[in-house]
């Protein structure tokens, strides 16, 4: 038999979660974080605008020269002897071991492989084998530049798409401005150092997206959910209280991340540093983006608990406590 279910409803109001012992004020600093942020910002968009982008053989076309020597070769001697018989902006690297060299030159000519053989062949001691000669046009360099700006260029629209729909179009905003800020240091850093920017770094910058949003997600859930349990504190302490209880999650993703990517740097060879270093700076720019870009872009667009709220059902807690009294104990 079905018996009333008799409840007492009290009208309690539910205690706030308990915060951590020590909560870190990073929402006391954003101010001094904003300036440093927009100091690195300037400084890189001034270099983009000075100094330009040293795009690699990938971007800008030219020829691609593999060669094999008897003995270790000695790139410092190579990229002298070029330089001498006029090939100044040639790009010498070893390609695998000590005896494979990979030489670059932003010209396309299909005699340069044998000029470029046929001259370290008479300043080495020893047999120079030619193994290979590439070509890649200057309209194909182009291509690739333009399809790999659109390229992120998307991967920001359909970032901040995501995390309107996922989160609140607060978070979007927080989101898409922590991504560029790190996109736009890291190229900085190679206009300032005049790195080649080929393939293998776009790829790192790809990459460097992919982790920062990563990153951002986690912080971002979180702030979400201690705003609606945390009712009492003003949205700064929400955020520090969040960042508090990530910030230890962040560092050793982080620290783990950078030991693999120095050791790429330290023992990858040349072919990968500028990819290794395209990333090493990213994974530092982006952990600190997203405690200081991100959520500090929440405070600026005055983010609260209203924003959050979840929207029930109209009705939702009359089936719920109808579906209570016909249980039958």
């Amino acid at each position: 038999m079905n018996k009333p279910l008799q409840e007492t409803q009290k009208n309690v109001e539910p205690k706030d979660p308990k915060p951590p012992e020590r909560v870190i004020g990073f929402m006391s600093k954003r101010h001094f974080a904003s300036a440093f942020s927009a100091i690195l910002l300037l400084a890189a968009i001034a270099s983009l605008f000075v100094n330009g982008i040293n795009f690699g053989l990938d971007f800008t076309g030219g020829t691609l020269i593999e060669l094999k020597y008897e003995n270790p070769a000695n790139l410092e001697g190579i990229r002298q002897q070029l330089k001498d018989d006029g090939y100044g902006s040639a790009v010498v690297v070893n390609f695998g071991s000590e005896r494979d060299v990979l030489v670059r030159i932003q010209t396309s000519d299909a005699e340069l492989g044998d000029e470029i053989a046929a001259a370290l062949r008479s300043a080495a001691s020893a047999s120079v084998e030619l193994k290979r000669v590439e070509f890649v046009g200057p309209q194909i360099g182009e291509e690739l530049r333009d399809d790999g700006g659109i390229g992120l260029l998307f991967a920001l629209a359909v970032v901040m798409v995501y995390v309107a729909l996922r989160f609140q179009y607060k978070f979007s905003f927080g989101a898409v401005a922590a991504l560029a800020h790190d996109v736009v240091i890291v190229l900085g850093i190679f206009s300032v150092l005049q790195l080649d920017f080929d393939l293998t770094v776009l790829a790192a910058i790809l990459a460097v997206i992919g982790y920062s949003l990563n990153d951002t997600i986690v912080v971002s859930d979180r702030i979400r959910e201690n705003f609606r349990k945390i009712r009492k504190s003003s949205p700064s302490d929400v955020i520090d209280i969040s960042l508090t209880q990530t910030i230890g999650r962040t560092l050793i993703t982080s620290l783990t991340t950078l030991l693999v990517l120095l050791a790429l740097f330290f023992v990858g060879g040349e072919l990968i540093r500028n990819f290794s270093i395209a990333l090493i700076v990213g994974v530092v720019i982006g952990t600190y983006s997203s405690v200081y870009v991100a959520a500090n872009i929440l405070m600026v667009l005055n983010v609260s608990k209203e924003d959050l709220i979840v929207v029930e059902k109209e009705g939702e807690n009359l089936e719920d406590l109808s579906n209570i009294q016909n249980i039958d104990p």
